[in-house]
């Protein structure tokens, strides 16, 4: 059995870059009394806001909570929101040099109308996702390019909101391999071709069933997506199966090595983030030298933590050692 309790003392101090959809999660918190004469909707007596950090910029939280330093690249516009993410950057002690200000597109926010009791009654979303292109592109690659040469680990959090286009996941691999270090790609698209020159690609279920056209429900049917992918990609693959665990294709070690791993939350508040926890924690054990076996197994532990809270969450390294400890 790893000692994976060892393995999260290893992880402070590495230097990841993130790159990809920086997002803001804006809550709106009420009460819920009565539904409303209007419309059979339910009136929400509104009690307080709150901001959080989404999308790669979560994933740049769940890093830096453990210990990492961390890069941030993406966009965002000239507005409030910009405004509303910078404060939470700075509270989780994350710079916000390396965001692009492209005043053409709005800050990525998305507004949850939610109830006391956790109870999400709407979403709105601000965004553009047509891809980033121009001074904006050429500004994002060579931050991923800077960036890269101090980095342990390179990350790439795709939410599909035009960060994450062909320039730039070229300009990340390549930056990645100028540097020997490994980059980790949270895919979105279903054409996975241009996730080639990854070293690692962590679809859930879902994505991995658009980018093979296969079903995935089995771990049976999970390793042969896994090894589609790997087909396809050359990358090594982690497969998220929500209440299923994981599946893992280690390509890294030869000859390859597959691993299933079972689901280890205890209860489920909210699974929203639940996969920047993931991204984040692959990347930092594997920067740390573990192998990706060992590290998918921290990344499941601390997935299974955050995914007991409400909305967008981050695990500390005591408490997440605390947890490894338990596994024996």
């Amino acid at each position: 059995m790893p000692d994976l309790a060892a393995l999260v003392r290893r992880l402070a101090g590495r230097r990841i870059a993130v790159a990809g959809d920086v997002m803001l999660d804006h809550f709106i918190v009420g009460r819920v009394d009565r539904i409303s004469p209007e419309a059979p909707v339910p009136v929400v007596c509104f009690e307080r806001e709150e901001f959080r950090l989404g999308g790669a910029a979560n994933v740049a939280h769940n890093l830096r909570a453990l210990g990492a330093e961390v890069s941030l690249i993406g966009v965002v516009g000239r507005d409030s929101a910009a405004s509303d993410l910078a404060g939470c950057l700075r509270a989780a002690g994350i710079s916000d040099r390396d965001l692009v200000v492209d005043a053409e597109r709005p800050t990525t926010r998305k507004t949850r109308v939610v109830t006391t009791r956790n109870q999400q009654v709407a979403r709105i979303d601000r965004e553009v996702d047509g891809e980033v292109s121009g001074t904006a592109l050429e500004a994002i690659t060579g931050a991923i390019a800077r960036t890269a040469s101090t980095s342990d680990a390179l990350v790439l959090s795709d939410y599909r909101k035009g960060v994450a286009s062909i320039g730039v996941i070229v300009a990340a691999a390549a930056a990645a391999a100028a540097h020997h270090i490994p980059l980790l790609v949270d895919p979105k698209v279903p054409d996975a071709d241009r996730y080639r020159g990854a070293t690692i690609i962590t679809p859930n279920h879902h994505e991995a069933e658009l980018m093979t056209q296969r079903r995935v429900r089995t771990a049976d049917e999970a390793r042969d997506a896994a090894r589609a992918l790997h087909a396809r990609t050359g990358a090594s693959v982690l497969i998220t199966r929500g209440e299923h665990g994981m599946w893992v294709l280690d390509a890294l070690r030869t000859p390859a090595v597959e691993t299933a791993l079972p689901a280890v939350a205890r209860e489920v508040a909210d699974v929203t983030g639940a996969g920047d926890t993931v991204l984040a924690v692959l990347a930092l054990a594997v920067a740390a030298g573990a192998t990706m076996a060992d590290a998918a197994r921290l990344a499941n532990l601390a997935a299974g933590l955050v995914v007991a809270r409400f909305g967008s969450a981050t695990v500390g390294p005591d408490e997440l050692a605390a947890a490894a400890a338990t596994l024996g």
